[in-house]
């Protein structure tokens, strides 16, 4: 090859095949491949591909998804429930198992910069933050006690710890069935008195992430047990057991739900 074939070929623009429908694939997708599995991973360049360039975020149903990667909806479930606890996306779940969940990739793993969509100012964020994981305590029923300002703090130090709502949601309402099935089946009814309650639980979550549709289960758990406990008046002692089913069935389901 003489000098002049060598010039020629360096000095060759590339040029894309196609001029669109591509996606800016740098250091932040390089980022999602060393913390997702295969499987979360073909669905984040999915979204990344389908979502909308100037805001990062896209609307699809999990048939829609499963279709396209050729996965079971349950599968697909896991996925979205990693997105969410590696803080890769964030996610508005549908309101039911037809609708379309909301997908947006976080500013750590996405390329472009934002168009049209203003992120909150962080001390909004954080109070929304607050709000949200104070109202889903509240909710939990006489498992608790009030939300003190311990309870604030240790809410600031999931934030910046940047544990998903999506997991703190789910760790509460297993610990609080877990609580209630300990109280059914007669033991001290020592009451939950802190979040720090919930840490291990936290972290056997993000571990383990719940199959689709079984936060949906221990919601229904959560207000069965909560009716169990205040028709026994709530002074179920460690004699005294409630006839209701409790406990089991919920370790049982979820590992079959994983099977």
């Amino acid at each position: 090859m003489n000098d002049a074939m060598v010039c020629s070929t360096e000095n060759e623009r590339l040029s894309l095949k196609e001029s669109s429908g591509w996606f800016a694939a740098g250091a932040s997708f390089r980022r999602a491949l060393t913390v997702l599995s295969d499987g979360a991973f073909r669905l984040f360049a999915l979204i990344c591909l389908e979502a909308d360039r100037q805001t990062g975020c896209l609307e699809a149903s999990y048939s829609d998804l499963a279709k396209a990667l050729g996965k079971s909806k349950r599968a697909i479930g896991g996925y979205v429930a990693e997105l969410e606890n590696t803080a890769v996306c964030q996610i508005t779940a549908a309101r039911n198992q037809h609708g379309r969940t909301a997908f947006q990739v976080r500013d750590e793993f996405w390329p472009y910069r934002r168009i049209g969509h203003a992120q909150p100012p962080a001390d909004a964020e954080l109070a929304q933050y607050l709000d949200s994981v104070r109202e889903c305590y509240l909710s939990l029923g006489e498992v608790q006690v009030g939300f003190g300002p311990s309870d604030v703090s240790i809410t600031k130090e999931w934030y910046e710890r940047r544990i998903p709502l999506g997991v703190i949601r789910d760790a509460m309402l297993l610990g609080a069935c877990r609580k209630y099935q300990s109280w059914l089946n007669g033991k001290p009814a020592q009451p939950i008195r802190t979040l720090r309650y919930f840490e291990e639980i936290i972290t056997e979550v993000r571990n383990e992430p719940l199959p689709a549709g079984y936060s949906n289960y221990l919601g229904r758990t959560l207000q069965r047990f909560a009716t169990a406990w205040a028709a026994a008046g709530g002074k179920v002692g460690r004699t005294q057991r409630v006839p209701v089913s409790t406990g089991k069935e919920a370790v049982t389901e979820r590992s079959e739900a994983r099977q």
